[in-house]
């Protein structure tokens, strides 16, 4: 019997806790908040069960609620989005008391709240998008500069989640106008090359599976839908245009979820999908190997029913664990997981 044990809660946060994720290296847990702060966990080694403990908190870099927080593909960097606008870039210094954040840059532009940030795989790009319903593509130079690369408007509500393609420099972004816009870099210039449209309202967030043939998407409706990549010429006879690929939504699970579902994380190691909910609850899905991948059937594995004890707002598997999850909450709290198929 499958089941979602909950390994350690951790307090530390004043306020809601908005945004949970780990390093590349899967060793440091970080998150943000209405408090203003980032904070990074670590495993405390010396401790008995090994549990998670706060060993940094990054202030003074924002005026406003933290929304969003990635880390740099090379570890080096944090990236964290806030309500006042704007984007700051903590790196990593080295010093006799060892390994310190330092806010080192300021990215200004967007004309409201910064809804999401993140890192393209390749560590070329950041990625930002806002209530100001743009999205933006910031190039990340060597010497460390931040140059903003374009202006996306493809949106025409506020533009809630940003990620990217797990071995391209492809972006996926999600909407309260109730789509998913694909873009990619043509001739030095970034374009919307896909719509996405089925859900009936806000998508809040959305994952790629570890192929990136494949996306995950959660929405305002209660649904889960998972849309599957069809290139040009392909076998089955999906229409193309422009020679670049075709995303169809190939499942819709509802009636699970009775109240908004906020977050959705797909595990790269298992293939597991979790998803966070306003109904206090995590839970655990999976695509049913026996499922035609044309017309997949998504299978419930696991609902703690209370995970949290308000609203749950963000899940994240961690990436070279399987199975451990992180979540946070409006509760104040954050929370790590090991799921045991």
């Amino acid at each position: 019997m499958a089941r979602l044990d909950e390994v350690c809660k951790l307090p530390g946060h004043q306020g809601i806790v908005w945004n949970v994720g780990w390093n590349q290296e899967g060793t440091i847990l970080v998150s943000c908040g209405e408090d203003k702060t980032v904070r990074l966990w670590a495993r405390n080694i010396n401790s008995e069960n090994n549990l998670w403990v706060c060993h940094s908190i990054l202030s003074d870099g924002h005026q406003r609620t933290i929304r969003s927080v990635s880390f740099s593909p090379c570890n080096k960097l944090i990236a964290s989005a806030s309500f006042d606008g704007t984007v700051c870039i903590w790196e990593k210094k080295t010093s006799m008391k060892g390994n310190q954040y330092e806010c080192t840059a300021t990215l200004e532009g967007h004309e409201n709240e910064v809804k999401c940030v993140a890192w393209s795989a390749s560590g070329s790009f950041l990625a930002t998008c806002s209530r100001d319903k743009s999205v933006w593509i910031w190039e990340v130079g060597e010497d460390g500069d931040f140059e903003c690369a374009a202006v996306l408007s493809a949106h025409t509500q506020d533009v809630k989640k940003v990620i990217w393609h797990p071995h391209q420099d492809i972006l996926a972004s999600a909407s309260y106008d109730n789509t998913v816009r694909l873009f990619c870099e043509e001739d030095d210039d970034w374009v919307c090359f896909g719509t996405l449209k089925s859900h009936d309202s806000t998508v809040w967030s959305l994952a790629f599976d570890s192929s990136g043939k494949n996306l995950a998407t959660c929405s305002d409706d209660r649904t889960i839908k998972i849309w599957k990549e069809y290139l040009p010429g392909n076998e089955f006879g999906i229409a193309t245009s422009d020679n670049t690929p075709t995303w169809k939504c190939v499942c819709t699970l509802s009636g699970v979820h009775p109240r908004a579902i906020y977050d959705i994380s797909w595990c790269h190691q298992t293939g597991l999908i979790a998803t966070a909910s306003g109904d206090d609850a995590i839970r655990i899905f999976r695509i049913d190997p026996e499922s035609d991948p044309h017309a997949p059937t998504l299978e419930q594995l696991v609902t703690v029913p209370r995970a949290h004890e308000q609203d749950v707002n963000s899940v994240a598997w961690n990436p070279v664990i399987p199975g451990l999850l992180a979540s946070c909450s409006d509760d104040m709290h954050l929370k790590v997981w090991q799921y045991k198929g």
